[in-house]
């Protein structure tokens, strides 16, 4: 078993103990790592010669290599789709994805936008145990591409709606843009993850026993795998959608706003920002990295081949 998915087994079972990791591991400054900084942060890890002076060290290490390697490969992930690198890049993306657009195309732009990096985030950081070759085959590529411009079509079809129809009546205005979108993205994300990572539940990933060991290759678990993820990106991108037209509803209402109206697209803007941040590591904590399933839910080869209980996944994220 990966050093990673060691810590997360060990550390990472409970809500709040995870949310207390994520929320370190998030830590931007990681980005500033150079690749041989994580991979020495690694080699520490690998070694069995820590004392107690090196705590500090472990520590950061650690940090570091949550942050930075994945689990399965032991590889460094691209700079752009290491988990702490998500809030800078996505915030924008999502601000401008649920802006109120005066027409089709810049909708259609910043859904491209934020889709394709959805997607390329999904991939690079999915369970990689069933994909023995380095290079990206072309089923995936396809799944890939099929998964951006599906959700990119579906997600501007509110907008399309609107202006091919020339509904701008209040009623509309607020179904069309405030209500529609909140399922619709919550659902297109989770539909990014099923598509993406689709080779999951289709050729399944390793499960390991207590002590880190292969016990076989589940369908399955990689179902489970597949199903905990979509739900915490639906979760995550539906609740930034919906609380900061919620707050705007009600603020709207009051007389400062109406004195001064140019103040609820800032606010607006903001408060998206500090909700997908809030929301980041709860999303990424409603399901443990190192997932649980039990031996009799599983295929029956990998039943007869393991006596213990309980097996082990990596989710991904």
């Amino acid at each position: 078993m990966d050093h990673n998915l060691q810590y997360w087994k060990r550390e990472g079972q409970s809500f709040f103990q995870r949310l207390f990791h994520w929320v370190d591991i998030l830590d931007p400054s990681s980005l500033l790592a150079s690749d041989g900084e994580i991979k020495n942060s690694r080699s520490l890890l690998e070694s069995k010669e820590q004392t107690s002076k090196d705590e500090l060290k472990v520590k950061e290490a650690w940090k570091l290599s949550l942050s930075s390697i994945h689990p399965d490969t032991g590889s460094v992930l691209p700079l752009v789709f290491r988990p702490p690198a998500f809030l800078p890049l996505a915030a924008p993306l999502v601000i401008a994805t649920l802006l109120p657009h005066k027409g089709v195309k810049p909708a259609l732009f910043w859904q491209i936008l934020f889709q394709s990096y959805s997607a390329g985030f999904n991939y690079v950081n999915r369970n990689a145990t069933s994909c023995k070759n380095e290079r990206i085959p072309l089923k995936q590529v396809l799944l890939l591409v099929g998964s951006v411009s599906y959700a990119t079509c579906a997600g501007v079809l509110p907008e399309l709606a609107m202006n091919r129809y020339g509904l701008n009546s209040p009623a509309m205005q607020l179904l069309f843009r405030r209500i529609v979108p909140v399922p619709l993205f919550a659902s297109l994300s989770a539909l990014s993850v099923l598509v993406v990572r689709g080779e999951e539940f289709e050729n399944g990933i390793e499960v390991m026993d207590s002590t880190g060991n292969v016990v076989g290759v589940s369908q399955t678990a990689g179902m489970k795998a597949v199903k905990e993820t979509a739900m915490s990106r639906a979760a995550l991108i539906g609740c930034t959608a919906a609380v900061p037209n919620v707050l705007v509803s009600f603020l709207q209402r009051t007389s400062f706003i109406k004195r001064s109206p140019l103040v609820l697209a800032p606010f607006r803007h903001i408060t998206t920002a500090l909700v997908l941040g809030l929301m980041i590591p709860i999303s990424f904590s409603l399901f443990p990295q190192s997932g649980k399933v039990m031996k009799e839910d599983l295929e029956a080869h990998i039943q007869a081949a393991t006596t213990e209980p309980e097996l082990y996944y990596h989710r991904g994220l």
